[in-house]
This record gives C-alpha cells, structure tokens and sequence, in this order.
C-alpha cells in the first residue's frame, strides 16, 4: 500500500526566542550548503524577536529553490527561519531513514516540480506531504539507515579531521606572523608593510555564459558562486590554483581550488605564489571596513587590492608554504575521498529506497 509524507512525519510549528540562539544554532537558506552539504556558521542573527524551532534528529529544507538541494540532519537544538521547513518523524519512523527520503533526487525533482513562483519558486508544502515514500517497516528503516550513516559519518569524520588540520595551519601562522615566535618574538629587520597586490593579483570572476548542468561523468565542473559551489557546468575559467572570496553578498568565506571550475560575477579571485600565506591573510581581513554597501554588501577588486599586509622576506614565505601546504593537501585528500563517499552514497540511495538492493541480512 502506498503511503505519503504526511504518513511518516509532520511540519514542526513551533517559536523558539532568538535570544536562544547562536550564529552555530541558527539555520537560514542562507548558511544551508547546496547540493546535501550540510549547512555552515551564520553570519547574521534576525532581527525578531521569535522565530521557527527545530531539536536534534529533526530534518530541516530549504524552501527556496528547491534544485538547489539543501537539506540538514539536525544534530542539535536551535532556530530557523520561515523559508526553512522543519519536519520530524512520526512515532515508528527513524527519523535517519526520514532524512534519506528527502535526500533522494526524486524529492527534490517532485518539489521543484509542484513548486511555485518563477523567479524565486518556493516548495508548496502541502504538495510536498503528498510525496509518496517507501513503505518499510522499523526494522528495514534502520538497516537502510545504517548503511548510508556509515558513509556519511565517513563524511564528517574526513570534515573534522580537516577542521583540525586548518587550526594547526592557522596556529602555525598566528605563531609566526603575528607573535613572531620563531623570530624571538620580535618582526624581523627585513619584513615590511605593504599591499595584497604586491605578492597576489586579484581579479573578478565572471558571469557564467554556459547553462547550469547536473554533476555528471561528462559535466562534473563547479560553478562557484560567492559562499560555495552553486552548481556545475561544462566549462571553466580557471585551471590553475585560485582563492575564491565573494564579492556580492557573500564575505570571509575563502574557497580553495586547485582543478578547473567557473568563478561567477559574484566573486573575485585571488592567485598568488604564496598561496597558503594568502590564503591565511584573507581569513583575517576585516571585510566590513571595506564594504561600499549600502543595502547589499559589496567589496570592490581595487579595495581587496589595497588591503595593508605585512610582508616576510621570501626564504621565510617559501618555508611557510612547505610546512603548511603539507597540512592542506591533507585536507584535499579528505575532500576528494569525499566527493567519492558522497558519490558511493548518492548510487546506493534510490536503489535501497526502491527495494532493488536487499538489506534483510544486514546487521546494525
């Protein structure tokens, strides 16, 4: 018997007071990472006074254009905003095989299908409870969901472990260019002030010409928009090293690529020899002394280039480079392992949702 959304799980109606929340409990549109990534800090907080309510093991969507595939398993208490949909499993649903339902490509298809709007469509929620889901009893539900937790947990180890490693290599600079402790903790002789654009160029990207496309064997090149990926294409404008920072909307996010992808409008794009350096003084630059903004934030190449930074001689950047890439491209190994993992996952997931693999003898 075909059963529904609205048989497994319900909308989640409830306030919570903003004053209860942090930029790490507070879930927008806006810091949900596309394609099932998961979601990052908020920047901002609203400005209410209430607003929606989630708890741990609830499933959070992004309403918003829906293609855009953002989806979260909460592994916390907090608050969203209204554009968020927060559902929770019905008594007799685990609530992880809740979160694989939604994740399948066919949801997402189905929302965009009976979404509304053109410009900005909007899921319709009472379209989406009609979605026809998997009939399974407790038992298959878990299996299910035990299979696919075992690569996603996989996932965010790999995530954790390279957090760590991006604290060492930014304890690594503090304690070289900002305590000089290697140096006696006093600046060398040599070192001196100067600009961004003395030791990186900095350019703007550019709007895509080329249609957004899914990720596929033939068309598998980010689309980089100001905070993240945003989409994938069959072209691109850069094939060498970059850092990529928003220009419009989208600050003090640093994205690293070292393989082909398109660089929208909305970015600008930093290249340099010293790429680890770079990299650690764009983290640290006070992007709202230099937002010409007014209802949008937006930073202008020139400015980026005119940032003061402090400038080492160059055997020392050389070191630095060595001793930090190292720890990074331990980081590029955990990401490439992950776009596998996720890849593994994405194949298994219609085909346990849909019977054709049979779980019955896995243990949990």
């Amino acid at each position: 018997m075909d059963i529904t959304l609205q048989d497994v799980c319900v909308y989640v109606k409830g306030k919570t007071s903003v004053k209860n929340l942090t930029n790490e409990n507070y879930i927008s549109t806006e810091n949900m990472l596309p394609n099932k990534a998961g979601i990052t800090s908020a920047t901002t907080l609203p400005t209410i006074s209430k607003t929606q309510i989630y708890q741990k093991n609830d499933v959070l969507i992004s309403n918003i254009r829906p293609y855009f595939k953002k989806i979260w398993y909460a592994n916390k208490d907090g608050g969203c905003s209204n554009d968020v949909l927060v559902l929770r499993a019905k008594d007799g649903i685990n609530s992880k095989f809740l979160y694989y339902i939604l994740s399948t490509e066919d949801f997402f298809e189905y929302a965009m299908a009976t979404s509304k709007g053109t410009k900005m469509p909007r899921g319709d929620k009472t379209a989406i409870m009609s979605y026809i889901v998997p009939n399974y009893d407790i038992a298959t539900q878990q299996r299910i969901a035990s299979i696919l937790s075992a690569l996603d947990d996989k996932i965010e180890l790999n995530n954790r472990m390279n957090k760590n490693l991006e604290e060492q290599a930014q304890a690594i600079f503090k304690s070289w260019f900002v305590d000089f402790e290697p140096f006696g903790g006093v600046m060398p002789n040599d070192w001196k002030k100067g600009i961004l654009s003395d030791i990186a160029d900095i350019i703007s990207g550019k709007r895509p010409f080329i249609k957004q496309v899914e990720r596929t064997e033939e068309f598998c090149i980010p689309l980089v928009g100001a905070a993240s990926v945003i989409g994938y294409t069959n072209e691109f404008n850069h094939n060498e090293k970059i850092l990529v920072t928003g220009r419009v909307g989208t600050h003090g996010v640093i994205q690293r690529f070292c393989s082909p992808c398109w660089t929208s409008d909305n970015t600008l794009v930093v290249k340099s020899n010293y790429y680890e350096y770079i990299y650690q003084i764009l983290q640290c630059i006070d992007y709202k002394a230099i937002n010409r903004g007014s209802t949008q934030p937006l930073i202008t190449q020139g400015d980026l280039k005119k940032t003061v930074i402090l400038i080492p001689d160059t055997k020392t950047l050389l070191a630095f480079e060595k001793i930090v890439g190292g720890l990074m491209n331990k980081t590029t190994f955990n990401k490439v392992e992950n776009q596998r993992l996720s890849a593994v996952r994405d194949t298994l997931l219609p085909k346990l949702m849909n019977g054709k693999i049979d779980v019955s003898e896995v243990k949990i």
